[in-house]
């Protein structure tokens, strides 16, 4: 036996197994790929219609209702401040559209990982064999390199704003499914007991006692999604998506230090303001549940 040299598949037979599935792949992208992008083309009316939104409504309309969003999620003004200052040295550089189109992105991305997220953690919470399941399929969606992602996207619908916002969202929602499965599986088991004596349903236990007491860490989970899909934003541009990761994209091709700059900070930006917000919303949240409960 040879202990030099690896065992490893011999090169016909690798090739021929490529070969294999990107043709089984290419066959099924050809016979569901329409009827995929039908399936898909209401999250694409969707994030239209924000970024129209958003880029044509007047834009000191936009700041304010902004920065009452900002108020309303951490009651804080200097966070409202930080919002504001920033958002007009971004408009002044001239990078208001792109941040425009990047927020809407965020805002979409965010909402379908909720829809998917939240329910997807109540069920690894409330079944131990979904857990073991899912836990994997978690464990490499968060270690695929996101490059990875824009393969089967781009193979089944091309180049534009659904495969960016498929991308992801599969980047950026593991983080909202394991902390909804973190927080409803950390109440405390004397509360579900007391729950139990007062003669509730495994669905009342979910509604009223369970989910509101794991709202700080399903907030927490919201938190990181957003940031995770900003981190994504310039690797969906390489893919047609719109907004402050093309001029990055541009910068790195072309050598543009200024203008990667300038974009980059304004992702930086607005992953802090998002960040200190949802954070403040997730504290006011735990202060409330503790005097509620307390």
């Amino acid at each position: 036996m040879d202990f030099v040299d690896f065992p490893a598949m011999g090169r016909a037979d690798l090739r021929g197994l490529r070969i294999t599935i990107d043709t089984a792949f290419r066959e099924f992208t050809r016979a569901y790929g329409e009827t995929l992008e039908n399936l898909f083309h209401p999250i694409q009316v969707l994030l239209v219609f924000i970024e129209n939104l958003l880029i044509n409504t007047p834009w000191i309309i936009v700041l304010a209702a902004l920065a009452l969003m900002i108020w309303g999620l951490s009651r804080s003004w200097q966070i409202v401040l930080g919002t504001v200052i920033s958002l007009c040295l971004i408009g002044y550089f001239g990078m208001w559209e792109d941040t425009m189109r990047t927020i809407a992105m965020v805002a979409v991305c965010t909402l379908i990982a909720v829809v998917i997220g939240i329910p997807s953690g109540i069920l690894m919470a409330r079944s131990d064999r979904a857990n073991s399941i899912i836990t994997p399929i978690l464990d490499m969606m968060q270690t695929m390199p996101s490059f990875v992602y824009l393969i089967p996207v781009v193979m089944i619908f091309g180049l534009g704003k659904v495969p960016g916002v498929i991308a992801v969202v599969i980047y950026a929602v593991p983080p909202i499914i394991r902390l909804t499965n973190l927080g409803i599986r950390q109440v405390p088991a004397d509360v579900l007991e007391a729950a139990d004596a007062f003669g509730s349903n495994g669905r009342q236990k979910l509604k009223d006692v369970q989910l509101p007491l794991a709202l700080p860490t399903i907030m927490a989970g919201v938190n990181q999604t957003i940031m995770m899909s900003l981190a994504m934003v310039v690797v969906a541009s390489m893919i047609g998506v719109r907004g402050l990761g093309q001029p990055v994209l541009q910068a790195i091709n072309n050598q543009y230090f200024t203008l990667g700059v300038m974009n980059g900070l304004a992702i930086v930006a607005i992953a802090i303001i998002f960040d200190r917000a949802t954070q403040a919303y997730g504290k006011r949240l735990q202060k409330h549940l503790e005097a509620v409960h307390g």
